[in-house]
């Protein structure tokens, strides 16, 4: 099997500093890729006494110590000038800009009862805003560049939702949508962007009960990122899951339906467990067009029944 390899690419990794992050710069550099390793040491939170060079230098230190080459910078994702603070040192410190992985996060705590706005922002400004605040400056350079590659983290949470974190599942399932955009709007370009799901044991995990788990370090998701950040990657507009060495592909599906030229309430109850029925379910994908597919094969049913009627 011959080794797949990022010589002569550029890869921006945020949240680079620990965990998961740091073991996708780690293993892109070991690979030939020159790494900005982006993190501005702030706790879980996203709120500690910052920015701490401390982290992201660390990890510069480990790729070069290793023979590789590396960049650290502290800059936010939370905010727009932060982002394109991000993307811009990959310019300033090597000229280019291939891959962006998209990997920053921070974890508050709160039932629907108890949740602050405060917190519900403070969230989305880093996973989800701050997802778009490096996609935006991004996305032009990669696009006028003919190649690209995306990668966006979303979670489990913003699959199927978990109690007590309505802002990171809000901003997890935001981030599927953001990409299937971006690899909409980078198809002709030359620019896949995909999402990974990720579970593993790192600091975000402090707290809960981990004892039962199967082994579950960031190195067994680490691969299933490579690959989608590499130049072979053939997806566009998916969703890979890796936990405790699973990959898998997680996708939306829509069940046929039933039509009706009309409908009551009392119809619809009458009819929702076909209306559910997942037998030939459709699958849409986002590229090239799922969402025109989506439109016309609902319109067809209209039209198919209307000229049966007829």
């Amino acid at each position: 099997m011959q080794e797949l390899r990022f010589d002569d690419r550029v890869a921006v990794v945020t949240g680079a500093g620990r965990g998961l992050g740091r073991e996708y710069a780690l293993l892109l550099a070991a690979r030939g890729a020159k790494v900005v390793v982006n993190d501005p040491g702030v706790n879980v939170r996203g709120d500690g006494a910052g920015p701490d060079v401390g982290a992201a230098a660390a990890v510069v230190a480990e790729i070069e110590a290793a023979g590789g080459a590396a960049v650290a910078c502290t800059e936010s994702v939370a905010t727009a000038e932060g982002g394109r603070a991000i993307v811009e040192s990959a310019l300033d410190a090597f000229g280019r800009l291939d891959i962006l992985v998209h990997n920053a996060g921070n974890v508050r705590y709160g039932s629907l009862r108890e949740l602050s706005y405060a917190d519900f922002d403070a969230v989305l400004d880093v996973h989800l805003r701050g997802a778009f605040h490096v996609v935006r400056p991004a996305f032009p350079v990669l696009a006028d560049a003919g190649y690209g590659r995306v990668v966006l983290t979303s979670s489990i949470g913003g699959l199927y939702g978990n109690k007590g974190v309505a802002n990171y599942a809000a901003a997890k399932a935001g981030i599927i949508g953001l990409s299937n955009v971006v690899a909409l709007e980078g198809a002709e370009a030359g620019v896949r962007s995909n999402v990974i799901v990720p579970a593993a044991v790192t600091r975000l995990a402090d707290g809960l009960d981990t004892s039962a788990y199967p082994p579950m370090g960031p190195e067994l998701t680490a691969p299933a990122v490579g690959w989608l950040a590499h130049e072979s990657c053939s997806i566009t507009g998916e969703t890979l899951v890796a936990v405790a060495g699973r990959v898998a592909r997680a996708y939306i599906a829509e069940t046929p339906g039933v039509y009706r030229p009309s409908w009551s309430i009392e119809e619809v109850g009458e009819q929702i467990e076909a209306i559910r029925d997942t037998t030939d379910s459709w699958i849409l994908p986002s590229v090239p067009d799922g969402h025109t597919e989506h439109l016309r094969k609902s319109f067809a049913l209209a039209t198919e029944a209307a000229q049966h009627v007829g």
